[in-house]
C-alpha cells in the first residue's frame, strides 16, 4: 500500500481537459488550446522520437496527464516489467498530474490483445489487481488511480458488484479512482443496474478524475447495447450523471475523451467548455460562487 499526497491532481480541478490524440498533437504544440489540462497514452510516446519532443513542448505549457491502456492490472500473467519500466522512466521525463491505468486485463500467455477485457469481481481477482496496483505504486513512486471500465456481460461467479470491488481496491492499496462517468452509464444501461446508487457506493475521497465520452447504440440478439466508442459528443443524460458526481464528490479534474471518428480540435474544447459550464453550474447550485 501507497500512502503519498502528492500526484493528486488537486491543481487541475479548476478546468476541464481533454484526451491529446495524435492528430492534434502538432497544433497543440504550435498553439496550445484553452483547456486545464491534456491527458495521454503512455504507450504511444514510450518509443522517444518527434512525437515525444512534441509532447515535451505541450507539457511546458499545460499541465499533462498519463492514461495508460497496456498495463493489464487484472492478468494473470503478472506485470510486464519492461512495460512498467518504460511507463515508469516516461513518467520520471514528463512528470505528470496524475497516472491512470484500467480495471481490465490484456495480456494471456505474453500475447497483447487489443482490448481492455474485464475481470470478475471476486476476492482473488482483488488480491491479484491489488498485488500489481502495490508494484506499480511502488515502481512509479505514486499513487495511480483506476478507471472503471464499460460493461457488456457479467461472471456468474463474481462476489461482489464492481463499485464494492473498486472500494476494496482502494483499501488495500491506497490507490485513487479514475471516475468514468460514461463507463457507468453505458454499463447500467447493459446491465441493469442503477447508476446513482453506483456513485454512492464509491469512496469520495478516492476519486482523482472524471472522464466523460460518447458512446453509440446498438441492437444485438433483439435488445439494445451502448457501446462506449468515444466517437461523438457527450450525450445528454451522461452530463446528467456528470452533475450527479460532481454533487457528491465535488470539483474534481474533468477529462472529455475523443478516441474514434475525431473531429476537428475545436470540438473537444467546446466539449471541454461545457464541462466547465456544468461545473459552475454546481457550484453555484451549492452557494460556492456567486450566479452570474
Amino acid at each position: 500500500m501507497i500512502d503519498r499526497p502528492d500526484a493528486s491532481g488537486a491543481g487541475l480541478a479548476a478546468k476541464a481537459g481533454i484526451g491529446l490524440r495524435g492528430p492534434h498533437l502538432a497544433a497543440v504544440a504550435a498553439a496550445p488550446p484553452d483547456v486545464g489540462f491534456l491527458e495521454v497514452h503512455p504507450e504511444n510516446y514510450m518509443g522517444g522520437g518527434p512525437a515525444l519532443a512534441a509532447l515535451e513542448r505541450v507539457r511546458r505549457d499545460r499541465p499533462l496527464s498519463l492514461h495508460g491502456v497496456g498495463l493489464s492490472l487484472g492478468g494473470t500473467d503478472g506485470l510486464d516489467e519492461g512495460h512498467l519500466s518504460r511507463l515508469a522512466s516516461l513518467a520520471r521525463r514528463l512528470q505528470p498530474e496524475l497516472v491512470s491505468e484500467h480495471l481490465s486485463w490484456s495480456i494471456v500467455d505474453g500475447v497483447y490483445l487489443n482490448d481492455l477485457l474485464p475481470l470478475p469481481h471476486t476476492e482473488e481477482a482483488l488480491d491479484l489487481v491489488a498485488a500489481h496496483v502495490d508494484r506499480a505504486q511502488a515502481r512509479l513512486g505514486r499513487r495511480i488511480l483506476v478507471e472503471n471500465p464499460s460493461s457488456y456481460f457479467c461472471y456468474r461467479h463474481s462476489t461482489m458488484g464492481e463499485a464494492e470491488f473498486l472500494a476494496a481496491l482502494v483499501r488495500r492499496t491506497g490507490c485513487g479512482l479514475l471516475c468514468d462517468i460514461n463507463n457507468i452509464y453505458v454499463s447500467a444501461r447493459n446491465m441493469g443496474f442503477d447508476a446513482k446508487a453506483y456513485l454512492a457506493a464509491l469512496p469520495e475521497a478516492a476519486i482523482g478524475e472524471l472522464h466523460l465520452a460518447g458512446h453509440s447504440v446498438n441492437e444485438a440478439g433483439g435488445r439494445e447495447i451502448l457501446i462506449d466508442d468515444h466517437g461523438s459528443t457527450v450525450a445528454e443524460p451522461v452530463w446528467a450523471l456528470c452533475r450527479e458526481a460532481l454533487r457528491r464528490f465535488g470539483p474534481r479534474p474533468t477529462l472529455v475523451e475523443w478516441d474514434t471518428r475525431i473531429p476537428p480540435l475545436s470540438v473537444l474544447v467546446g466539449e471541454a467548455a461545457r464541462a466547465d459550464a456544468v461545473a459552475r453550474e454546481i457550484r453555484e447550485e451549492a452557494g460556492d460562487v456567486r450566479a452570474a
